[in-house]
C-alpha cells in the first residue's frame, strides 16, 4: 500500500511539473524599433494617417509593387492568409506599402487590393512620395530602398499596439506565416 501511495505521489508531482512546464509563458517578443506616425495615401485615394488608423492596433506590414513578376504575388497571398487567420480580431490591421509609387496609383492599388480580397478598412495599400516611402522602407523598417530599382525585402514586419516592431518574418521560409500568425495572436492578447 505504501509503495502504491508513493508511486501515486511521485506520478502526481511529475504530472504537475509537466503541466506547469508546458504552460510556462514564452519569452517576450523583442522590440526592434518604433514606427513613427506617418501620413500617406491609401488605395481609395484618401489620406491615410497612421495615428488615427493604427493607434492601439496590431498590424502587419510589407513592401510590394503591383506589376511585380517575382515575390510580390506570393507575399500578397500570404498577407491574405494572415488576414483570414485574424479575421475575427477587431484590432488587427494589414498595411502594404508600394515600392513603385510612380505606377502604383490609388486606382491601381485598389484593383490589386480587390484581386487579393483585401478587407476594406482592415488591409490598406499605401502610396506616396518616393522619399516618404523610402524613409519607411529603409529608415523605419530597415527593409531596403524605394530607389527606382524595385528591389525590396521579402520580409513581413509585425507591429504592436505601441507602434513597436516586434518581429520580422521572411516570406520564403515555410514557417514564416504560421509564426507570424501565432505571434500576432500573442500580441493581440497583451494589454497596453
Amino acid at each position: 500500500m505504501a509503495s502504491w501511495c508513493s508511486t501515486a505521489l511521485v506520478s502526481s508531482v511529475l504530472l504537475g511539473a509537466l503541466i506547469l512546464t508546458g504552460c510556462a509563458s514564452q519569452p517576450a517578443l523583442p522590440s526592434l524599433g518604433v514606427v513613427p506616425q506617418f501620413t500617406l495615401t491609401d488605395q481609395s485615394g484618401a489620406e491615410f494617417n497612421s495615428a488615427s488608423t493604427l493607434d492601439k492596433k496590431i498590424w502587419v506590414a510589407n513592401f510590394v509593387f503591383t506589376n511585380c513578376p517575382g515575390p510580390c504575388p506570393r507575399m500578397s497571398s500570404q498577407m491574405h492568409q494572415v488576414q483570414t487567420a485574424l479575421a475575427e480580431e477587431k484590432d488587427a490591421r494589414f498595411v502594404s506599402f508600394t515600392v513603385d509609387p510612380a505606377r502604383d496609383t490609388p486606382p491601381v492599388l485598389a484593383a490589386y487590393a480587390r484581386h487579393f480580397e483585401a478587407t476594406p478598412g482592415k488591409w490598406f495599400f499605401l502610396t506616396g512620395a518616393a522619399p516618404d516611402l523610402n524613409r519607411m522602407s529603409r529608415g523605419v523598417f530597415m527593409l531596403g530602398d524605394v530607389d527606382g530599382s524595385l528591389e525590396h525585402s521579402t520580409r513581413f514586419a509585425l507591429i504592436d499596439r505601441l507602434a513597436r516592431i516586434r518581429g520580422y518574418y521572411q516570406s520564403p521560409e515555410a514557417d514564416a506565416i504560421p509564426n507570424l500568425i501565432a505571434d500576432a495572436k500573442r500580441l493581440l492578447k497583451e494589454s497596453l
